[in-house]
């Protein structure tokens, strides 16, 4: 049977979040002549998931199948890349398991999909609904937490210029991303303590390389729930510095082999530049400015990310045998 659409949600330990979601999917508007899926992709979870959707599955008499796979490879990057290699769908929306799409998102989707065959991705409008009111002094922090508000008209993302959005409501055309993306990718993204992200922006950035556009399109409205604790400072800090760490990975994708050696010593050397800037402007409050420590923490991520990232390739070289298909082809993409 053709299926037009497939949601798929990754998840990792999401057993507690993934009814909310599901509710919110069974209850979508002008989808009766669209053949779509759930596809739940469990991201190796130590929790009930696995169990969760078995019984959602006794249970479901819904036209639209709940489906369900288990990647064993820790990661978003490869429980997005399974997603891709299990959807029946030529299109493809991500939700993460803490977000919840407006009563008309799957039909809004489909139709920009129709209606944009040159576009690759595009993104939705996503809005932070908080467990707690953030203070108004981060407020200049929170669209690092995947919140997408870009206005109420559609527009392109421009290389170079906006960056690119989050996966949080991000859909994409299949063919898209199995012609361009690596099926192993550089970022992977946080695992464990590990804060190095940016893995959302790595796929999108070899779409758009390959000529697909990206969009965004405010008429897809999510909500995504952001529990207290990513608004303290530690966490805050913690994600900038990945940001920064993932920062040349990201800028060297955009470029030409033969522009990377000079373009890495003049990034070298603005950076360098905006870090002591930082610090003359904000030394004597660096301490009491939860912004200004989190700017400056991204500022040396970002400085110190070609000697880090080579670092970890080198490191993964030494330990991986080298002639692995799979780590050929992650050296390649770096």
């Amino acid at each position: 049977m053709h299926v037009d659409f497939t949601i798929a949600i990754p998840t990792y330990n999401g057993e507690n979040r993934l009814p909310r979601v599901l509710e919110k999917l069974r209850t979508q508007t002008g989808v009766e002549k669209l053949n779509w899926e759930i596809l739940i992709v469990d991201n190796n979870s130590t929790d009930g998931v696995a169990k969760l959707i078995q019984e959602y599955q006794l249970q479901w008499y819904h036209p639209f199948p709940l489906k369900y796979c288990l990647e064993t490879q820790k990661g978003a990057a490869f429980a997005r890349a399974r997603a891709i290699q299990e959807a029946n769908s030529e299109i493809i929306g991500f939700l993460d398991d803490d977000n919840l799409p407006a009563p008309n998102w799957i039909l809004e989707a489909y139709k920009f999909a129709l209606n944009n065959p040159q576009v690759g991705a595009y993104a939705s409008k996503v809005h932070g609904v908080f467990e707690v009111e953030p203070p108004e002094n981060i407020k200049p922090l929170l669209f690092y937490l995947a919140i997408t508000q870009r206005g109420e008209q559609p527009h392109l993302y421009l290389p170079f210029r906006q960056g690119l959005p989050p996966t949080a409501g991000l859909v994409v055309r299949r063919q898209a991303w199995k012609d361009h993306v690596p099926e192993v990718p550089f970022l992977i993204g946080r695992i464990g303590a590990s804060m190095l992200g940016s893995e959302d922006a790595e796929a999108l950035s070899y779409i758009q390389k390959a000529g697909w556009e990206i969009w965004y399109n405010p008429t897809m409205e999510v909500e995504h729930l952001i529990p207290a604790m990513r608004l303290e400072k530690d966490y805050l800090i913690s994600l900038m510095r990945g940001v920064g760490l993932a920062r040349f990975h990201l800028r060297m994708l955009l470029l030409k082999n033969w522009q990377r050696p000079l373009a890495f010593f003049i990034y070298l050397v603005n950076d360098i530049r905006k870090v002591i800037l930082h610090f003359i402007r904000y030394r004597t409050i660096i301490k009491s400015d939860i912004v200004a420590a989190c700017e400056r923490e991204r500022l040396i991520a970002t400085l110190v990310s070609p000697f880090y990232l080579w670092h970890i390739k080198i490191s993964k070289f030494m330990k991986i045998d080298s002639t692995d298909p799979c780590m050929q082809n992650r050296i390649k993409n770096s």
